[in-house]
Parts: C-alpha cells; sequence; structure tokens
C-alpha cells in the first residue's frame, strides 16, 4: 500500500512540509509506503481547457510534473494534498497542478483516499481546506479525516513545531487514512467497487 503526498509549498522545508513529515511517520508505522512530491516550487502553467488529454490520456504540457505524478497516482491508494494560505487560498501553482492533473488523467479514482493538509499563520485555513476537498470529491475519493480541520498553524520556517494541537491533528488524520485504505482494500477483494451508473451529464443552457 502506497501514500503520495504532494507538498504545495514554495519551501520544500518549510511549515506545510513539517505537517505532512508528521503523518508521514504514522503511515510508515502502518506498513503504508509514503512518497513526498514537491509541487509549489515548480514552473507549472494552468490547464487551458483544451481537451487533447481526451484523447492522448495525458495533458498536451509536458512542462513539469504533471503527467510524472499522474502514473504515481494511478497506482497509489491515497492522496495527501499539503498547502500554505494565500489570500485564502491555496498556492497558485498547486492549484495549476491540481487542476491539470485531475483533468487530465483518465483512470479510475474511485476509492483512493483523499486528504487536505493546510497550513497558515492565522486565517483562511478552512476555505483552502474546501478547496483542496473539492477535488477529492469530484470523482469518488472518500476523504479522510482526523480530530479537527486538517491545519496546522505557523508562519516563520519551524514555528509549526509550536502548534501541538495542530501536528497531533496530523497524526490522527494519518492513523485514520491508513485505516479506511486498509479497510478499502479488504472491501475491494470482497467486494469489488461499487457498480456505476452511465454518466448523465446535463448543460444547463439547453
Amino acid at each position: 500500500m502506497k501514500v503520495l503526498m504532494i507538498n504545495g509549498s514554495p519551501r520544500p522545508a518549510g511549515n506545510t512540509a513539517i505537517a505532512l513529515r508528521e503523518m508521514q511517520g504514522v503511515f510508515e508505522k502502518n506498513g503504508i509506503a509514503c512518497e513526498v512530491v514537491q509541487v509549489g516550487n515548480r514552473g507549472i502553467r494552468g490547464c487551458v481547457a483544451c481537451n487533447a488529454c481526451r484523447k492522448t490520456g495525458k495533458c498536451v504540457f509536458d512542462d513539469d510534473l504533471v503527467n510524472e505524478v499522474a502514473a504515481k497516482f494511478a497506482e497509489c491508494d491515497g492522496l495527501v494534498v499539503g498547502s500554505p494560505v494565500y489570500y485564502a487560498s491555496a498556492n497558485g501553482t498547486l492549484i495549476s497542478f491540481l487542476d491539470r492533473l485531475f483533468y487530465s488523467s483518465s483512470f479510475d479514482k474511485t476509492m483512493k483516499v483523499g486528504a487536505g493538509v493546510v497550513v497558515a499563520r492565522r486565517g483562511g485555513l478552512s476555505a483552502t481546506f474546501d478547496e483542496l476537498n473539492k477535488y477529492f470529491t469530484i470523482c469518488g475519493m472518500p476523504v479522510a479525516s482526523g480530530q479537527y480541520w486538517n491545519s496546522v498553524h505557523g508562519r516563520d520556517v519551524g514555528e509549526a513545531t509550536q502548534d501541538a494541537e495542530g501536528l497531533q491533528g496530523m497524526r490522527t488524520l494519518a492513523e485514520n487514512m491508513s485505516f479506511l485504505i486498509k479497510s478499502i482494500a479488504l472491501g475491494k477483494e470482497a467486494y469489488g467497487l461499487p457498480p456505476k451508473e452511465p454518466r448523465q451529464s446535463t448543460n444547463f443552457i439547453r
């Protein structure tokens, strides 16, 4: 079993990394492998809605990371996305990355477990947390929860280590996510994935 962890911060060793490392230790204790991909400091352009991925199965812009990570995403059992909070929103580079990753990848994401983690000095955490969760819920991914909204506080590098409640929340989240991943694996073995109806798409202008 494997969890893919996306660090959306431009600081590879910043407070977002501290939160993700707290989770990583719990995953590894539970026998779940982890891979961390650094995204926030990379040159990633946004989606241009060209729909070329519908023909090729991958993003037409092979600029940096998206297609490479899509292959890792297809093989993992869970996805953790961590982001600092900028103007009550996730890092713009991360959002460009996630838009292209989720839109261009055609594999079935059903029952891969998702979790969003947000880090801020003070405010905007819950808005950013909601923003990240929407990527999971649009494609049948159960969202793991902890003991509070998945947030850690800290501004200067290293301050997150002082947020005892936030770090405890990260450990609880990772324990719950580990349980969900293992339970879903047992359920898939016994029952398979839930059946799907043919997709209905409604455009409101006709």
